[in-house]
């Protein structure tokens, strides 16, 4: 057998574009442009040589050089901060879904809540020369948060002039497309709902971390509507945003508050992660949801389906937002923001069942 080395029993080098070129008798570039995808066309009768000889050959193409011949990888970064938390992997999946329904393959990163290995990883995705990066979760008020936040307005500017598009879920970030939460609005209605609806009014807020935009502006919301009702909560414990950050929030807050059954309270938890672990804390301290200790979460992620009692919580369309993401990415030119308003679900973990 003879190999593209030309002679009998010679090592088999990887076949090159060069070669097919040869055996189709063509230049280079035009056997580039057919089998890299290029938006030039060249004849049906040339097409038809150039694909047959790269079939005789076995040639592959790089995957590189389609993207420079197309201008375009048809690749879309994903930037999460933690992809078992159903919050993340339940966005993930409306990305996921969408992009390939608009013809996109997507590279999922994961950033741990870690501001630097976040702009890494989006550094990262632009060095891959991907389309498009959506990036999901709150930002941070912390010293390097803001710090990395400042070198990420720097990327995202020349990822932008370079043709790239961005989009955040969660909080804006400047020059990027944006789907934001309505989180102070969520809470401020849940806080209605839990005082008019529920009839509830001693509570104790599992704020999250203090500089977590989110979690600061669920808190917000929730505190002045109550401060609108004439209502001061019996307390406010910081924690994780995680399911071991609401348990040991909610034991904090039933060591400080200790509820009884003529005066029960409330665990408000910053997402629903955090209300899950607050659930446990209120089970393992022998107390009985609702009746002793009434618990409400935010997001309504789709295991709270089997959680009983059912969790309160403000839901917001997750899958959606993905897919929303990646819509605006594709078919949007200009940076946009779109806001998202959560729904208030009532059920049995407040007393009360509205769903």
């Amino acid at each position: 057998m003879v190999g593209p080395t030309g002679s009998p029993g010679a090592a088999r080098r990887p076949v090159t574009l060069t070669d097919v070129a040869m055996r189709a008798g063509v230049s280079q570039p035009t056997a580039s442009r057919v089998l890299n995808g290029s938006v030039r066309r060249s004849s049906p009768d040339i097409v038809e040589r150039v694909r047959r000889a790269a079939d005789e050959l076995g040639y592959t193409p790089n995957a590189q050089a389609q993207a420079l011949a197309r201008a375009s990888t048809g690749l879309l970064g994903l930037v999460v901060h933690d992809i078992a938390d159903p919050y993340f992997s339940v966005v993930a999946s409306g990305v996921q879904r969408t992009a390939s329904a608009r013809g996109r393959q997507m590279l999922l990163a994961v950033s741990s809540r870690d501001p630097d290995t976040e702009l890494a990883c989006v550094e990262s995705l632009v060095a891959h020369r991907t389309e498009m990066i959506i990036v999901v979760g709150s930002r941070s008020t912390s010293s390097r948060a803001l710090e990395a936040g400042d070198r990420m307005a720097i990327v995202v500017d020349r990822y932008r002039r370079n043709g790239g598009r961005l989009v955040a879920i969660g909080q804006p970030i400047p020059d990027a497309h944006a789907v934001v939460p309505d989180n102070r609005g969520g809470s401020a209605a849940l806080a209605r709902a839990l005082v008019v609806e529920a009839g509830l009014r001693d509570f104790v807020l599992l704020a999250g971390p203090a500089e977590l935009v989110t979690a600061a502006d669920r808190t917000g919301g929730f505190l002045d509507t109550l401060a609108a009702q004439g209502i001061t909560p019996r307390g406010v414990v910081g924690g994780e945003f995680t399911r071991d950050g609401g348990y040991a929030a909610a034991r904090q807050a039933l060591a400080d508050h200790a509820p009884t059954g003529r005066h029960p309270i409330c665990l408000v938890a910053a997402n629903d992660v955090m209300a899950v672990g607050a659930m446990t804390a209120a089970r393992d301290a022998g107390l009985a949801v609702p009746g002793a200790v009434q618990i409400a979460g935010f997001d309504d992620i789709p295991t709270l389906r089997d959680l009983s009692p059912g969790l309160s919580t403000v839901r917001l369309p997750l899958e959606d937002m993905g897919e929303w993401a990646v819509q605006i990415a594709i078919d949007e030119p200009t940076p946009r923001i779109r806001t998202v308003a959560g729904e208030v679900i009532l059920r049995e973990s407040t007393g009360t069942h509205r769903s």
